[in-house]
């Protein structure tokens, strides 16, 4: 199926553009490894044949205490603004973000739930249908960071198994520094690693590494989504590339050569 789309509204930012495989936080907690989009999905744009993959929205799930500051991270990016009087979220909320990965046109369709407990009930019915999954915490305060345990178990409870992409987010990375930031982010890899997450450290408040991260989610939702389409269509069509890469499966880390291993593979070869 040969896409045929017309862009729709007025173009993507600059920033939203992106044409090279967004590079990862840190190494240690990463959900793939490799440097460029797998080869299957590179020809697919170039020849504008990636099916129905640049009108769909992908759902991401912002999940959290509390505080940790998951409106604030979704405000900055969708509107590039910081609020200090913040409001909590009153059940659900979400925004749509626009980027043009590759040449074609992708949304990401991000809801933010709210992280009172009383609130809990409605929020998990919108936790269905997601691709991405983003637990937050404060890198201030621990006691989030064990929060998120339990805030990814609700999400799953509602998602198939290995359906999510996963990632572990620290927010007010502002607050922190030196030997503190260190030490909190170290936390944070090892929990990453045992949620099959990966990790990120963020700032809501000066915008650091926030287009990146999202840019990282929208980046590898795209790819799962057009190598999903790909592998749907009968198989004259589908062998579409010069690899013989098989479909991404999330919460596992690909290598330069599209080929794919376990996180704990991955530390175990280090």
């Amino acid at each position: 199926m040969r896409s045929s789309w017309t862009p729709l509204g007025p173009p993507v930012s600059q920033d939203r553009i992106i044409t090279s495989f967004p590079k990862w936080y840190t190494p240690d907690a990463c959900l793939q490894l490799k440097e460029h989009f797998h080869s299957r999905v590179s020809t697919a744009c170039q020849h504008r044949n990636t099916g129905t993959a640049g009108l769909r929205l992908s759902k991401v799930v912002v999940v959290g205490d509390l505080y940790v500051g998951k409106t604030s991270l979704i405000h900055r990016l969708c509107k590039n603004v910081f609020d200090r009087d913040y409001k909590a979220t009153i059940g659900v909320d979400f925004e749509i973000e626009r980027f043009e990965i590759a040449g074609i046109p992708y949304s990401l369709q991000i809801w933010d739930t709210a992280g009172q407990e009383k609130f809990k009930c409605i929020a998990s019915a919108y936790y269905r249908g997601a691709q991405v999954i983003i637990t937050a915490f404060d890198l201030t305060d621990v006691q989030t960071l064990e929060h998120t345990r339990q805030w990814l178990e609700d999400v799953l409870r509602e998602n198939e198994a290995g359906s999510c992409f996963i990632f572990l987010v620290g927010t007010k990375k502002d607050l922190l520094s030196g030997a503190a930031c260190e030490q909190a982010e170290a936390e944070a890899v090892h929990l990453a690693n045992e949620m099959q997450a990966e990790y990120w450290s963020v700032s809501a408040k000066t915008g650091e590494n926030v287009k990146a991260f999202f840019s990282r989610v929208a980046a590898l939702a795209f790819e799962q989504s057009v190598l999903q389409d790909l592998e749907k269509r009968p198989s004259t069509q589908s062998q579409v590339g010069d690899g013989d890469g098989d479909l991404i499966r999330p919460r596992m880390v690909m290598g330069k050569d599209d080929t794919v291993s376990s996180c704990h593979e991955l530390q175990s070869q280090k």
